[in-house]
């Protein structure tokens, strides 16, 4: 609704087709991810990092994304840096099937040195009254399914860039783990799940989800469990991605810490019912997602952690 060039964006939830909508909120940014795109030069893809950090937050609690607003703050303006930027927004905006409907483009000088930048993100959704994925219906026996991610996502760059640095490698040498620039490799975009995790709810397939940003997948996973459960997930299902493998060898990273800092190759997890798994599986493949059966849901006492990773030389615990 509205026209270009108002002091606020106007969005209609009964235009989208809701009748009795619960709004669902969520602001980030991308950390020091930051930092390399703005030495590499390489802006192509930080506005899509945006729009997921915030999106995938939104999507896991059952709420479809409506619109998005970025905030773009700068020492001095270069336009052609803020017009990648924005256009990576676009993109990602475009993914999520949501609308950019504002944003905010500041000229701060004194408070950032020219060349540098600052970024925040800020999606809405909505899902009708009870359709919201809560958790509540988490059971033991239920299955762990996890959705592949696309890299180290937008989680742990201060941590990587002391590996970086400590192993005395620049940006544009070639990447230990991969082909190409180390830079490059490490700037690839955030994964959006949007699609898959709103096709699988569509279904009545999903019990719980878990978007594994800052904390990793051990810290995150055990924010969508009812008390009295925990997760028990097998290493062996899932074959670590080189750049976890790199970066626990090079930082002398035990399992445990690895898996409280990173996704270690998983960006989304998904809880449902033994028996709906392969229908799930089926759902997200469909839309074009890498999932394996990592665990299961089982009781947890007092004493034990919400989250184990087992069938590892050392146990993962969190």
């Amino acid at each position: 609704m509205g026209e270009i060039g108002g002091f606020g964006g106007l969005f209609d939830p009964r235009a989208a087709g809701f009748s009795d909508p619960i709004l669902v909120a969520a602001t980030d940014g991308v950390g020091t991810k930051l930092r390399i795109a703005i030495d590499c030069g390489m802006h192509e893809g930080i506005g899509v990092d945006l729009v997921a950090m915030c999106v995938n937050d939104i999507v896991v609690q059952g709420a479809e994304p409506l619109f998005f607003l970025d905030y773009f703050a700068t020492g001095r303006l270069e336009p052609s840096v803020a017009a990648t930027v924005v256009e990576g927004v676009a993109r990602g905006c475009v993914e999520a099937g949501c609308t950019l409907i504002g944003g905010e483009t500041a000229e701060m000088p004194g408070h950032y040195e020219d060349g540098e930048y600052d970024l925040a993100g800020f999606a809405v959704g909505a899902a009708e009254r009870g359709r919201l994925i809560t958790g509540e219906g988490i059971r033991e026996g239920h299955r762990i399914l996890a959705l592949a991610s696309s890299g180290v996502h937008s989680n742990g760059f201060s941590l990587v860039r002391r590996i970086v640095a400590d192993a005395g490698l620049s940006w544009d040498d070639d990447a230990p783990f991969a082909d190409g620039p180390l830079g490059a490799a490490l700037l690839t975009p955030t994964r959006l799940y949007a699609s898959a995790a709103l096709a699988a709810h569509r279904e009545g397939l999903v019990r719980g989800f878990a978007h594994i940003t800052g904390g990793g997948l051990i810290g995150n996973v055990g924010r969508v469990l009812p008390a009295g459960l925990g997760a028990e997930i097998d290493a062996r299902c899932w074959t670590l991605p080189d750049v976890f493998v790199w970066l626990a060898e090079a930082g002398e990273l035990a399992a445990p810490h690895l898996a409280e800092t990173f996704n270690c190759g998983i960006g989304l997890v998904a809880i449902v019912a033994a028996e709906d798994a392969d229908a799930c599986r089926r759902a997200f493949e469909a839309e074009g997602e890498r999932v394996c059966d990592i665990g299961t849901i089982v009781q947890r006492t007092p004493d034990l952690p919400a989250v184990q990773i087992v069938g590892h030389e050392t146990e993962w615990r969190g």
